[in-house]
């Protein structure tokens, strides 16, 4: 979407109209950004691959006031239910990573010592489990972490 993200998206129409209920229909399943919809105010989380039977039924259910997510992102979800969420800051370090930045690019962008942004690469390392700042960025990207 052009002009706002998604999930600014929800927000601004639960904001002007609480009752919509929203679903979200898209090709992203990373558990990060389901997570940001459902809190938004989206009332189910759909991909595009999903059957129509299933569509059919979350629309049914969603207009009864139920919540729904499909299967591979409930799976998703509870994969990484456990996980360390990854600091501000850490997704500020992760997302100029992904802009091909190095750690004394990071470090002069975010005002921080090139020391501090090491630190942070690790510790973004760990907590995504991640073999190194490439496998970290993808990982980002997948779960919806970061957007390029």
């Amino acid at each position: 979407m052009p002009e706002m993200s998604g999930i600014d998206a929800i927000s601004a129409i639960r904001g002007e109209f609480p009752e919509a209920r929203i679903i979200i229909l898209t090709t992203h399943a990373g558990d990060i950004q389901v997570s940001r919809a459902l809190k938004a105010g989206a009332r189910a989380y759909l991909l595009k691959g999903s059957l129509r039977n299933e569509l059919l039924e979350t629309i049914r259910a969603v207009h009864a006031g139920q919540k729904r997510v499909s299967p591979e992102i409930a799976a998703e979800i509870a994969e990484h239910s456990t996980d360390d969420t990854l600091t501000a800051r850490e997704v500020d370090v992760l997302r100029l990573a992904a802009k091909g930045n190095a750690n004394k690019e990071i470090a002069a962008q975010l005002s921080l010592t090139e020391e501090t942004v090491k630190s942070h690469i690790r510790s973004i390392l760990a907590k995504l489990e991640a073999k190194d700042r490439t496998h970290a960025v993808a990982i980002g990207v997948k779960r919806g972490v970061i957007d390029l």
